[in-house]
């Protein structure tokens, strides 16, 4: 019988492309997950990988196999769905991703409602970078994600992987000191901006929406941090673009002046169909619509 943990080293090495990669993931060195393939291949006793340049990648029979180990974990993660659905109250641990705005707004009050209700149930939240985490849910790193997605920038879709709407909030423009006054993005182009690192969708959406007004960008300010955002541009360091779910957070001193066209950006919770049926999972996506629809812009 193939040993499962030696087919999910297969399987991490054809979600992330390398050795090196797969060992980060799964928290063991190159070496071990290198001798855990080299196992699988002996008891399967067909060649799984092979050498393309540097690269080690699936052959046909490996990548039929990863197939196989998707829907074997698939399995084993239905029968511990249909475990905690057996007690009277959801338990076990859901681990959540969520970027940093929701972590702001929607976190802590969904929280507070699975305290409330669910007090059984444990929940462990991290803050990563929304493309990556839609991965990592798919990869099984995550039960839940919180991500977005930008006018004319679509999140990545992943098989198995299903979504469903939480709040939809307008971006803005976020300006303070000399440009306080201003009334159009184009009044802006000798501004120095303050935007996410290159490569991430809001940065993207920001860049072009000040080259469709004409201009260039000086982005003087890169950060992940929407807080920051907001300090700069309440200094008058910095002019942005924001969503909604910041504009709580914005002191008078920074005014909030609408985009032709009032684009809006989409949240969303994602998680693997498989999950569809696990009470612990569902408990928290119901708390996640909940706090979003009592206190996100947009009324997701």
């Amino acid at each position: 019988m193939l040993d499962l943990a030696r087919l999910v080293a297969l399987r991490e090495l054809a979600l992330r492309g390398t050795i090196a990669a797969a060992a980060e993931a799964m928290g063991y060195t190159p070496s071990a997950v290198s001798q855990q393939i080299a196992a699988l291949e002996r008891d399967a006793g067909v060649a799984l990988t092979s050498r393309s340049g540097r690269r080690l990648v699936l052959t046909p029979a490996g990548q039929r196999l990863v197939t196989r180990t998707h829907a074997l974990l698939d399995a084993i993660e239905a029968a511990e769905s249909e475990l905690r659905d057996a007690g009277p109250e959801p338990t076990g641990t859901v681990r959540l991703a969520v970027f940093q705005s929701a972590a702001l707004t929607l976190v802590a009050g969904t929280m507070l409602r699975l305290r409330a209700s669910h007090p059984a149930l444990r929940v462990t939240v991290t803050q990563t970078e929304p493309g990556a985490a839609l991965a990592d849910v798919w990869a099984r790193e995550f039960d839940l994600v919180v991500a977005e997605e930008y006018p004319h920038h679509a999140a990545p879709h992943y098989p198995g992987v299903v979504r469903r709407p939480l709040v939809s909030d307008e971006l803005r423009l976020a300006v303070g000191g000399e440009w306080v006054d201003i009334d159009a993005i184009a009044q802006l182009a000798a501004a120095p901006w303050v935007m996410e690192p290159p490569g991430t969708a809001t940065r993207h959406f920001a860049e072009q929406t000040c080259r469709l007004a004409g201009f260039e960008p000086e982005v003087r300010f890169s950060t992940s941090d929407l807080q920051a955002h907001l300090m700069l541009v309440e200094r008058g360091l910095a002019v942005a673009i924001l969503p909604g779910l910041m504009a709580g957070r914005a002191s008078p001193a920074v005014r909030l002046v609408p985009l032709q066209g009032r684009p809006r950006r989409t949240v969303f919770s994602a998680m693997r169909a498989s999950s569809l049926v696990d009470p612990a999972v569902d408990a928290v996506r119901a708390a996640l619509e909940a706090e979003a629809r009592e206190s996100g812009p947009g009324r997701g």
